[in-house]
């Protein structure tokens, strides 16, 4: 396709798109199907470029009169005769806590790969909401081997989680 042609249908899709949408609506009911009929359109004429060089008349008739035939089609398919619409679902959906699951498990894996001072640092510091200062008085060092402590495990763990594919 020319950049001509590109130009054209853009143009054409600018003109008559809305309106398309609209019609398709009316006769569907359904705004989302609409959208799919108007792309299919849209695709068409793209197919056809003699189309789009037509009068913008003739362009607009070519088009509504697709949409109807799509729409027409739709609805004498198997697949629209046997499909049922209804508010009440089988089943209701439930949150899937599988990810969380998952995620637990490859940070307590990659936890488990930190030195004990790494680890300890680690959770105490974000898992129980500890302070440099707590953790530095409980176990009797520096609050300056806190942080550094801190600083190497969340570069260990960066590593690990690296390791386990979870972070580039």
């Amino acid at each position: 396709m020319t950049s001509e042609q590109s130009e054209l249908l853009t143009a054409i899709h600018d003109a008559h798109g809305p309106a398309l949408l609209r019609f398709v609506v009316r006769l569907t009911g359904d705004y989302t199907f609409a959208q799919d009929v108007v792309q299919e359109t849209l695709l068409r004429a793209w197919k056809k470029p003699a189309i789009l060089e037509q009068s913008d008349e003739s362009a607009r008739a070519w088009l509504f009169t697709v949409a109807r035939n799509i729409v027409i089609d739709d609805r004498r398919s198997a697949r629209h005769a046997r499909e049922i619409s209804t508010d009440n679902l089988p089943e209701s959906p439930t949150p899937d806590a599988s990810d969380a699951v998952l995620d637990s498990w490859i940070l307590s894996d990659a936890l488990a790969s930190l030195s004990v001072e790494h680890r300890t640092a680690v959770v105490s510091a974000y898992y129980l909401g500890q302070t440099v200062a707590e953790i530095a008085r409980r176990d009797d060092v520096p609050e300056g081997t806190v942080k550094s402590r801190l600083h190497y495990a969340l570069r260990a763990m960066r590593i690990a989680l690296q390791e386990r594919g979870v972070t580039q």
